[in-house]
Parts: C-alpha cells; sequence; structure tokens
C-alpha cells in the first residue's frame, strides 16, 4: 500500500501499521496497531475510514488510550479531576497543579458511537430514569454508575447556570450518589446597554464587566476548592504558566485549522480534524503529549500542503460544520459525497481561541469562560459561525443536531436563518443518532443533494 495521503479503512491499517513499522516508525508507549482498539471494543474504528499518516496512527493511538491514562494517575497516586461542561477553562487551572490531572466525563457521549452500543451505559441511564428524553451524554451517568469506562474522578467540577440542561440534571444526580461536586456559575451572556461598561470576549463577543467580575468571583472559588483539594497554592504565577502551556495547544491547532481547512486539495481528512480540535478542551489528560501530537500532526500538513497532496480530490465542496456528531462515521459521509469540511463550530470555539496573557490570569480565565458559545444567545452563536464561514471561504452550512439535546431544539433554525440572510449559503439541518446505520441512506441523500447544489 503507497504512503500517498488517503482514507484508509482499518483493514487497510492492518497492512498500513505493518509497513511502517518496516520503515522503521517510532512510536510512544500508547502506541501499537489500531486493530487492538477494535477488538478491545471500539467496534466503529471498523466502518470509519482514517488517514493513512503515522500522524494520524499517533492521534488515535493518543485519544483511544485515555482510560489507560487515567488508570495509571490513579495507580501512581495521582489526583484526578472530572470537570463538567464548561469545556476547555478549569482544566487550565487544574494542569497548572503539580500531578493532577484534569478530564471531561461528558465526553462519555460518545461511548455509545464507539462502542457500537456495546456498552450498557445508556441502558444503566435508562434504569436510573435518564432515558432518551436526554441527549447521548445520559451515558456518562451510566459509566459512573458501571464503573466500567474509567476511573472516577476524587473531584468534580461543575459549570451551572446559562448551560445544558442535561448535563445540569445528570450532574445533579451524581452529588444525590454522594460524588464530590463543586458547582460554580455562568451566566447568560447578554449584549451591554447603552452606557453600561462592556468587555471584549474572544471570537467577536461582547458582555458587560459586571458579568466578567461575576465569573471572575466564580472561579475564585473554584481555585480556593483546588487548593483545599491539593494542599497546593494555586497562584497567579502558576496560573499563568498553565495559561501558556494551553495557549501552545491552541497555537497549534489555529496553524493547522488554518492549513486544514483552507488548502485544496484537503489535506486532511474531517475525521481527524475533529479529534485534533477536541484535545482542546482537556489535552486527553497529558498536556505536554497533546502538544507533541498535534506538532507531528501539523508538521504532516504542511508537508502535504508544500507538496499539492490531499486526501480528496482538488475542488470538493467546502462545508462548514455546526456542532459536533454523535456518530464519528457521518463525517466520511461528507466526504464520499464530493464535499469536505472546511471550518467547524463544535460547541466549544473559545477553548481554540487564544487565553489573553496580557492580564490577572483569573480575569482572563473569565473573559474566556464567558465566551463559550452556549452561555450566549443562539444569535450571537451564529454571527459568529458567520464571520468563520466567510473567513474560510465556506459554500455550504451543515447544521448537526443531537438528538434529545436540550440546546438543539430551536437553535438549528435560528441559526439557519441567519446564515441564510447574512451569507446567503444554502443550509442541510441534519439529525445524528449515536450510531447512523439505519438512517445512513437518507443522510447520505441529504449530504449528497446539498453538495451538488453547489456544485
Amino acid at each position: 500500500m503507497s504512503g500517498s495521503p488517503r482514507r484508509i479503512t482499518l483493514d487497510d491499517w492492518d497492512r498500513r501499521y505493518a509497513e511502517l513499522l518496516a520503515a522503521g516508525l517510532c512510536e510512544p508507549s500508547y502506541g501499537g496497531p489500531l486493530r487492538r482498539h477494535a477488538d478491545a471494543g471500539d467496534r466503529r474504528l471498523c466502518k470509519l475510514q482514517m488517514d493513512n499518516s503515522a500522524a494520524a496512527l499517533r492521534l488515535w493511538n493518543f485519544l483511544l488510550s485515555e482510560e489507560q491514562r487515567l488508570r495509571q494517575t490513579r495507580d501512581r497516586g495521582g489526583r484526578i479531576l472530572g470537570a463538567l461542561k464548561d469545556l476547555g477553562t478549569i482544566p487550565v487551572m487544574a494542569y497548572a497543579l503539580d500531578d493532577v490531572v484534569a478530564f471531561y466525563p461528558d465526553g462519555a457521549w460518545w461511548l455509545p458511537c464507539i462502542m457500537e452500543n456495546q456498552t450498557d451505559a445508556l441502558e444503566v441511564a435508562d434504569a436510573m430514569g435518564v432515558d432518551e428524553s436526554f441527549c447521548p451524554v445520559r451515558a456518562m451517568l451510566g459509566a459512573f454508575a458501571n464503573r466500567a469506562h474509567f476511573p472516577l474522578p476524587d473531584l468534580l467540577t461543575c459549570s451551572v447556570g446559562a448551560t445544558c440542561d442535561d448535563v445540569s440534571a445528570i450532574a445533579q444526580r451524581l452529588a444525590h450518589l454522594g460524588h464530590s461536586i463543586v458547582w460554580w456559575e455562568v451566566p447568560h451572556r447578554r449584549r451591554p446597554e447603552p452606557g453600561e461598561e462592556a468587555i471584549g470576549l474572544s471570537g467577536g463577543f461582547r458582555a458587560p464587566a459586571s458579568q466578567v467580575a461575576f465569573v471572575r468571583a466564580e472561579l475564585e472559588r473554584v481555585r480556593e476548592a483546588l487548593e483545599a483539594w491539593t494542599g497546593q497554592r494555586l497562584t497567579d504565577s502558576r496560573l499563568q504558566a498553565g495559561i501558556r502551556r494551553a495557549n501552545r495547544v491552541r497555537a497549534l491547532l489555529g496553524e493547522l485549522r488554518r492549513l486544514g481547512y483552507t488548502a485544496d486539495p484537503c489535506p486532511l481528512p474531517a475525521l481527524e480534524m475533529l479529534v485534533a480540535e477536541m484535545l482542546a478542551i482537556h489535552f486527553c489528560s497529558d498536556q505536554q503529549e497533546a502538544i507533541s501530537v498535534l506538532d507531528q500532526l501539523l508538521g504532516e500538513v504542511r508537508s502535504r500542503v508544500a507538496a499539492g497532496q490531499g486526501v480528496l480530490p482538488g475542488g470538493a465542496v467546502r462545508v462548514f460544520w455546526v456542532n459536533p456528531v454523535a456518530d464519528l462515521r457521518v463525517m466520511n459521509l461528507l466526504e464520499d459525497v464530493g464535499g469536505r469540511v472546511c471550518g467547524t463550530e463544535y460547541l466549544f470555539c473559545h477553548a481554540l481561541d487564544p487565553i489573553s496573557e496580557d492580564l490577572p490570569p483569573m480575569e482572563a480565565l473569565a473573559r474566556s469562560a464567558l465566551a463559550d458559545p452556549m452561555v450566549g444567545s443562539p444569535v450571537d452563536r451564529a454571527e459568529r459561525i458567520c464571520r468563520e464561514a466567510r473567513e474560510f471561504g465556506a459554500q455550504a452550512v451543515v447544521i448537526s443536531r443531537i438528538p434529545g439535546a436540550s440546546h438543539c431544539g430551536l437553535e438549528g433554525l435560528v441559526i439557519g436563518n441567519v446564515v441564510r440572510g447574512r451569507l446567503g449559503l444554502p443550509v442541510a439541518e441534519i439529525e445524528v443518532p449515536p450510531i447512523t446505520d439505519a438512517l445512513e441512506p437518507s443522510l447520505r441523500t441529504r449530504l449528497e443533494a446539498l453538495v451538488e447544489t453547489v456544485a
């Protein structure tokens, strides 16, 4: 099999891995063939097409070995923090401390997809009264109850207020079960009134200074809780160093997105770009290794762009994608019908924006937290989507709804109307459950029609 850029199946990866080994592949401790993850239960890999580079191999192995890293942390006596909902703020604080690892247990929402429903996490959640009226994040409750997927965190934090109602309700169940949770609130971000002191946030948002001050006070409470939990001082100098490290991740992702979404032909598949972006929120439980993984991936993309190589034919229809998909397979479908992802808004764009290094660190973190697209109005979110879709040269927009998600009820309609009105682009709104096999023909038809509309 040639080493030229392409998307390949897991069967192809068996042969590709042997080729890379024969060529002298050097791997980190968590390296190895991708097949072992499928054999261990991550069966959805058998239905995916993945990039064939050594950098992509490292990315996938890094992602799929996270539970192992968390258990190693527990075995060596390290502390494990479970951060719920805020997607990108609390881990920056946690990784500024010694021997603390932070992760997002709500990432369990992908378990039904990755394991093709061969986990009982959803069934356990059902039995506990959290049924299909909730979004797939309910798998988190089942994962806490069956203890089969990650070691239970020593402490939880949870962002509430203007947040996902599903996560908030499930976190309350976790508290009822005896899990220790530090609650902190983020208000609904509103536009400043005339004459009211305002502060600019990342992503082009603005908020009243009073709201920023409120969030800063909430984060100060979290800082105090982390200090009491660890017995360490979380000083401003430590936080500043943590912000610099987080910004290193965000800078790598910024350049990766710039090249990955603008170069033609497309140098990296949408699936690997999605996984890479996810590293921003908690570094897949190893901040330094996340930097190394992204550095290698960016090097691969730069090499391909310089050589004029891509994984898709040139001229693929440029699609801006809104919301993460519950089934990773759908990212392959878009490329199968002649499209490519040229930009994204996966609900955590604030975790991709640099955190100010010129402000006091708690002020900078408060502004970052308040720039979360989910704590403002759908119109504000739509305006950021329009700005980035225009910047990346999008020709169409896909809005992927998450079944049962409280924030997806009418938000897609609002975003779609704003995009059509501002940019005049075709918009397709689709619903993506954790396993789309039964719906694949209709999803393929919808995406194919969108691509044909542009082409």
